[in-house]
Formats: structure tokens, sequence, C-alpha cells
């Protein structure tokens, strides 16, 4: 049997289509909201996240389930931050079986030791140009594994680094006309020690690195005299900690509250801070309105 010429082209078509077709989209899954932010901002469309701990949630006292588990055995990159942040992860990898890469985001910052506590403070993100060494070893991950996506990822990559430095320099140069003794910032834990570092600022916090930490009642004390001695007028809370601690500091001190910062989640998508940039964005505003 003969068939029409147009049948014929009708056929090579349908079986050539599919060959040619988009390749679907790289799994990855990211730790927290805004490292799984950061890899969409480089990814685009190139890429599926999924976020182990969502908006307003607390990575530190993350708890991982079933779900957790099968995203991990099924993806192509499991991203983390890194510097201790993520202690589960290894076991949930472990759990999983997967065959996925993994991205250390913070592969190559420089860690900030804690003192007196003997931990790396793992908040590394909280200074821009860390933010900018994300952005590279994420679009160095996401390249590797989609090399036919690396010139739209590379560009993507070099905007958002743009952004992030163009505003570090922005907040260096902000902090940098205030005077010393009003650049003191009272948060509920230990989550911006490299914000403080990298815009000369001093922390003030009741809790160590982890929100799941419990400062001492000498601890307190001896907090609650620093701040009246050192004349600390304005104090903030967080997003995912509980603010009864940081009330009751300003209560027995007079500081006034400040405001609401982000330190470890994003916000929800209607909030101040539903990305990293403007999570960023936000407490830069909020700190310096309050000193």
């Amino acid at each position: 049997m003969r068939f029409p010429l147009s049948l014929c082209l009708l056929a090579i078509v349908l079986v050539t289509t599919p060959a040619g077709a988009s390749p679907q989209p790289l799994k990855v899954v990211a730790s927290f909201s805004l490292l799984g932010d950061m890899i969409q901002q480089v990814g685009g469309e190139a890429v599926t996240v999924n976020t182990l701990v969502g908006p307003d949630q607390d990575a530190h006292t993350f708890d991982p389930t079933p779900d957790a588990v099968k995203l991990i055995a099924n993806a192509d990159i499991i991203a983390i931050s890194g510097l201790g942040f993520e202690p589960w992860m290894n076991k949930l990898i472990k759990a999983s079986g997967t065959k996925a890469k993994l991205l250390v985001a913070s592969a190559g910052a420089s860690p900030r030791h804690m003192e007196g506590e003997g931990d790396i403070d793992p908040h590394a993100w909280q200074d821009l140009r860390n933010g900018a060494l994300y952005v590279r070893n994420i679009y160095g991950a996401l390249s590797a594994a989609r090399p036919d996506d690396a010139a739209t990822m590379k560009e993507r990559a070099r905007v958002y680094r743009d952004e992030l430095l163009a505003l570090d320099q922005e907040t260096r140069n902000a902090f940098a006309v205030l005077a010393p003794e009003r650049r003191k910032l009272l948060t509920s834990h230990d989550a911006f020690g490299y914000f403080a570092k990298a815009y000369g600022l001093q922390i003030l916090a009741p809790m160590g690195i982890s929100t799941d930490a419990q400062p001492s009642a000498s601890t307190l004390a001896a907090l609650t005299d620093q701040i009246k001695s050192e004349g600390v007028k304005t104090f903030y809370i967080e997003n995912m900690t509980d603010p009864r601690l940081t009330q009751q500091l300003a209560k027995d001190t007079g500081a006034r509250m400040g405001g609401t910062l982000y330190a470890d989640a994003l916000s929800a998508p209607d909030g101040d801070a539903p990305t990293y940039l403007a999570m960023m964005k936000s407490n830069i505003k909020k700190i310096l309105e309050g000193m």
C-alpha cells in the first residue's frame, strides 16, 4: 500500500520531535528557603527547585520527613549551605540512597569562629560578598550538570552577582557614616556575625548561633547590664524565633522594637523578604533606621 506524501512527512515529524525536545529541568533539592531562591535565580527554567525548610521555618530544629527522603532520592543535585548549618542532611542523604551530586554553596568562604563557643558560625550568607560567592558556586554546579544551558545561566549569575555586590557597597557606605557607638545590634540569636564583621557592627544576642539553645540566667543578667551600659536603643526579633526572650530584655533595658529581621529563612511571598536580595534589603533598611 502506498501512502500520500503528506502522511509520510507527518510520520517523520512524529518520530523525530521527541528526540529534539528540550530536556527536563534539573531536579534540585535545596536545604532551606534562602538557598532555594538563589538556585532559582541562577537556574531559571533549567531547574526545578524543591526546598526542605520553607519560608518562616527554622532549619536549626528541622525534623526530616519521609517526603524529604523521597525528594532527595529522586534529585539530580542536593544543595546545602554548609559550615555545619544542616547537621541532619548527611543522615537524610544516607537514608535516601540518592545518587545526586552535592552542592556546598559556601565552599571557599572564610568561616567565622564563635568567641567562647568553639563553633563555626554557619550564617555566611549574611555578608553579601559571601552571597556573591554562593552564586558562583551555584552556577558552577548547575552548568556542569546542564552544559547546554550554561551560557544562559552564566548571564543570569552575572546579573545576580552584580546586584548583590552593588548592594554590598551601598551598605558599607551607609554604615560607615554612623558613629561606632551607634552600630550596636540586639537580636534574638547570633545569626548576624558575618553581617556585623562586614559592615562594622557589634552584635548583642541572648542565644548562640542556634535557635535551639537557651541562655542561662547569668548570661541574661550580664547581657542586660551590657545593653544598659552601652546604651543600646533598639532591638529586633527574627521571623522564625520566639520573640519573648528579646522582648523581656527590651522591657528590662528600655530598648524599643525595631522590627522583624530575617536571618535563616525567607518570608512568605507577600512578606518583606520573599527572596534573598529582598531579605538583605529589608534587613539593612530596618537596621539603619534603628541606628
